[in-house]
């Protein structure tokens, strides 16, 4: 366990955006599990800060939560 003086700044690591990761240029709607792991128990979508989407497929998966709450896939919100 490291003890840092309030002097010193500490570093914080950049989370790395997951479809970046994996290569992935198109995000399916269809893909419930993956869908349900960027939103909340509510039904919200978390803020990219959350998971460290970037903003290019931060759109893309805020789009493709959307279709599946249409498509009634994914509850649009959760009592």
């Amino acid at each position: 366990m490291k003890i840092y003086n309030n002097n010193e700044p500490t570093k914080v690591e950049k989370k790395i955006c997951h479809f970046c990761d994996l290569k992935m240029d198109k995000i399916d709607f269809k893909d419930v599990y993956l869908i349900k792991r960027f939103t909340n128990s509510q039904g919200k979508i978390y803020p990219p800060k959350r998971h460290g989407t970037c903003t290019k497929h931060q759109r893309a998966l805020a789009g493709a939560i959307k279709k599946a709450r249409t498509m009634a896939l994914v509850p649009f919100v959760v009592k």
